[in-house]
């Protein structure tokens, strides 16, 4: 007889304000099953989770940790946000799902427990704890009971030995990069996936200790271990614990929050609903998509709620349309259609008759991040409603593009720009909205950059590592066509190009060895110049350019449609620091006449300068590897004097990783505790450094200033309608709506797609999709993708209807051979009528090794199809 989980859970839900995506449970005894097994069902928090004599077990067979970058952005964001909230709301709590657990042996120094689902969660949680624990080491000496306190009480018990005083025991293959965390060990920033997270923590703990603020990191730490809720599901059996897992992630096609709120409006219209649906909501519908839809409901909610999470949208409307009369909610259904109307315009700016507003609109558009839409909305909506005037809302529209393309160059083009963004949809009130905007980026820490920052930025910032590469080959596009506009620039076909090149031939070498400084080496002068704005310029022949001599590239860019932006390199004889530092100013001029700054009236922020992004590359140094002096100062625009003179005042993790440019240690290095005499080298060579007979370090472990910014995030490829920088992720939902055996056959894949030269990008809607893109071939002159898979719906797409009109999968007979090949995998059947639409199979076959393998080797089969293979294979 089969098992079911039809169990009940008695229990209300309380009024208990909260942040995150669930919702909260109130403590509920135990779960009794149709067949006797009883669980233990409650809500609690990561301090009660860990606090006392208990010890969570990871069974040796389940995976290795396996959380990535995109997985902690999104926990620190969540952190951050609640930690925020908390100051005024300080009952607020996120909610974190749910953990499955075993109840294992009861031993003599406390409770054992199996950890069936959650670990990823929890070892990251115990991993984020180890590093505040070690900030709060460094920074706060003068009350080391806040650190050892999170250490004695819910990361180790120093009175158990071994082992057992772990309170979470990882599985076999991350233990010791797990001990080496708990216990500060040399190597807990390791390469592995546990030191690559602790490494991250101890940035971001970095970042966000405002030195203005004596009490923020003392919030986070409360937010964690107090505000981070969970529902823990413990079974007394291992056997009937996994069973109910598999029940509760048994994922089938759930109504959206969109749904929801649909389903309350017209159930409050009642016997009118028919007519309103046809008048109103059908045209509505039509419009736009599922997806746009329900972010209609967001977007109205998060002008006034910029901390509102998407999974909150039927909670807040709900409890905002519960207040209204029955008539109200027929105005609120018209307004929302209108907001419709209006959303339409911003998705596709060719519909807006007015030209000032058009072209603000097309570059917000392009610009690609969600976080300005409500922001758009709003003004959009004002001008409709005749509150605001097209030329008010064209200057608001240029308000934002110059905020959010001056703190790009300026070098922040990420952090905190989505709360800031979003918060300006509530200063908007009955005065001008292009000058409140205006006032509002120009006034606190928001860092619109003025124009004397941005002449600094230009002449020493590294521009090509900052930001989305996307956005960054925008800011060159609109740079040229504000120059041509008959000269259009196609982003998706460009590339940006170093003009003098990222590695350094010897003729390129001698270019800069004309006018090198006393104690200057080419190396160090080459690395401040090849990333600045005055170095970069858009081409669609990068890989043919390479590192090709300087009257050769020429010869390309006469031939080029960049007249505007390539015009000075034409006119030079030769290229070096002169050159690019001319031409930095040429885009100094353009770029601060082309976005207007901040009020002038308004006095810009006193600042020094920022050495954020130093401490955090440094840190993001693993043990084992090096950067030198030149490499980290490159990073921010500065020298490696100044860099030296700081790190010997500023605790800073990792210091002794950074060298002089030969690989040797500096002479003038010292341990910042004074009566530390240990030797660096020795230090360094413990960690896994090797030094030759001539005492400098492998050149081989040394990490250059693009492989820095690489590793603090500084830099994305990017994917059109992506934003990098929202809380949402595909992971993310895959985890949550999956169990872990679907999560690990869709990491398996994408790994064994990128070893076949493809690459995994993400769209931007409400349910993150993946996009398994083709390498792009010679020849091919549109990309291919095979694959796109859906984490919440549980779908892998098989998109033919795309592949129709790209050759060579314009052959039916192609596209039904893949289908062929594909239909031989035991779970998949995709119907031959379907072969130009988009058939799809369960997520659930990619679970097993067989037809995971066999799913592989069709996708082989497909990239072999592509232009350019078979050139390709013959060269190889």
């Amino acid at each position: 007889m089969g098992w079911r989980a039809d169990f009940r859970i008695d229990c209300a839900v309380p009024q208990v304000p909260h942040v995150g995506r669930g919702i909260q449970l109130a403590s509920v005894p135990r779960i009794q099953t149709t067949e006797g097994i009883h669980m233990d069902v409650r809500e609690t928090t990561l301090q009660e989770l860990l606090g006392g004599p208990k010890q969570y077990l990871v069974p040796l067979y389940q995976r290795p940790y396996a959380w990535q970058g995109r997985q902690r952005d999104r926990l620190w964001s969540d952190i951050l946000e609640l930690a925020e909230t908390r100051r005024t709301n300080p009952g607020a709590t996120h909610f974190m799902g749910s953990l499955v657990l075993s109840t294992g042996a009861i031993v003599p120094t406390g409770m054992e427990f199996l950890v069936v689902d959650g670990q990823q969660r929890l070892t990251t949680l115990s991993i984020l704890l180890c590093a505040l624990r070690d900030y709060l080491r460094i920074h706060q000496k003068d009350q080391p009971m806040l650190a050892e306190s999170i250490h004695e009480q819910y990361v180790a018990d120093r009175f158990k030995p071994g082992d057992a005083r772990l309170k979470l025991l990882p599985t076999q293959a991350d233990r010791d990069a797990f001990r080496a965390v708990v216990d500060g060990a040399v190597g807990a920033d390791s390469d592995s996936g546990v030191g690559q997270a602790y490494s991250f923590f101890r940035r971001a703990l970095e970042l966000a200790d405002d030195p203005d603020d004596p009490h923020d990191i003392e919030r986070i730490r409360e937010a964690v271990l107090g505000g981070l809720t969970f529902v823990s599901i413990t079974a007394r059996d291992e056997d009937n614990v996994y069973r109910i897992f598999e029940s509760l992630n048994n994922t089938g096609l759930r109504l959206t929050q969109g749904d929801l709120v649909r389903n309350y409006l017209f159930m409050r219209l009642g016997s009118r609903g028919e007519s309103v649906y046809s008048s109103w909501w059908l045209p509505m519908q039509r419009r736009l998509t599922g997806d746009d839809l329900e972010l209609i409901f967001w977007l109205d909610a998060v002008a006034d709620e910029p901390l509102l999470k998407q999974g909150d949208i039927y909670s807040y409307q709900q409890a905002r349309l519960a207040k209204m009369e029955d008539e109200q909610i027929l105005e609120e259904i018209e307004r929302f259609s209108r907001l419709s109307e209006q959303l339409a315009v911003i998705r596709d700016p060719s519909l807006e008759p007015e030209p000032a507003l058009r072209k603000h609109l097309q570059h917000l558009a392009e610009w690609g991040s969600t976080t300005t839409v409500p922001l758009t909305l709003r003004l959009i909506a004002r001008r409709a409603a005749g509150t605001s005037s097209a030329e008010e809302v064209a200057g608001a529209l240029a308000a934002i593009e110059s905020y959010i393309v001056r703190r790009t160059i300026g070098g922040r083009p990420g952090q905190g720009l989505n709360r800031t963004i979003l918060q300006a949809c509530g200063v908007i009130d009955d005065r001008p909205v292009d000058r409140v905007l205006l006032d509002y980026f120009s006034t606190g820490r928001k860092y619109f950059a003025t124009d004397d920052q941005i002449r600094d930025a230009i002449r020493t910032q590294p521009f090509y590592l900052r930001g989305l590469r996307t956005q960054q080959k925008l800011i060159l596009k609109w740079v040229q066509e504000e120059r041509n506009p008959k000269e259009p620039v196609d982003v998706e076909k460009s590339t940006i190009e170093h003009i003098l090149p990222q590695t350094l031939t010897p003729e390129w070498r001698a270019a800069l060895e004309v006018d090198l400084g006393d104690d200057e080496t080419v190396e160090e002068v080459h690395e401040q110049l090849v990333h600045q704005l005055g170095n970069l310029t858009l081409t669609g022949y990068n890989s043919e350019l390479s590192n090709r001599s300087f009257a050769s590239k020429q010869e390309d860019y006469r031939n080029s449609s960049y007249s505007a932006l390539n015009q000075r390199v034409l006119e030079a004889a030769v290229w070096g620091r002169e050159q690019i530092r001319g031409r930095g100013e040429w885009f100094a001029d353009r770029i601060i006449e082309q976005w207007s700054g901040p009020d002038e009236r308004i006095p810009p922020e006193a600042t020094g300068r920022d050495w954020s992004l130093v401490h955090q590359a440094i840190m993001a140094i693993p043990a084992g590897r090096w950067s030198s002096y030149g490499d980290v100062a490159a990073l921010i625009g500065t020298h490696p004097v100044p860099l030296g003179n700081h790190l010997s005042s500023v605790p800073v993790a990792g210091a002794h990783r950074v060298l002089q440019g030969g690989g040797t240690i500096s002479p003038g290095f010292r341990w910042l505790e004074a009566d530390d005499d240990r030797d660096p080298r020795a230090v360094l060579e413990m960690e896994g450094l090797q030094f030759g007979p001539n005492g400098a370090a492998d050149e081989s472990a040394r990490i250059s200033t693009a492989g820095l910014a690489e590793l603090i995030g500084l830099v994305a490829e990017g994917f059109e309608g992506t934003d990098t920088t929202s809380d949402r992720s595909f992971l993310g939902q895959l985890a949550t709506a999956n169990p872990p055996s679907i999560v690990h056959g869709v990491t398996e894949l994408f790994d064994a797609w990128k070893e076949i030269g493809g690459t995994v990008e993400y769209g931007s809607n409400r349910e993150i999709s993946a996009f398994m893109t083709a390498p792009r071939r010679d020849g091919a002159e549109k990309s291919h993708w095979p694959f796109t898979i859906y984490p919440i719906s549980g779908t892998v797409e098989v998109v033919f209807q795309y592949l129709r009109d790209r050759p060579p999968f314009d052959d039916v007979a192609l596209r039904g051979e893949f289908r062929a090949r594909l239909n031989a995998v035991l779970g998949i059947n995709l119907p031959a009528a379907r072969i130009d639409k988009r058939p799809s199979f369960p997520i659930e076959v990619l679970t097993e090794p067989a037809p995971r393998e066999q799913v592989v080797e069709a996708l082989r089969w497909f990239v072999a199809q592509l232009p350019g293979a078979a050139a390709e294979e013959s060269a190889a």
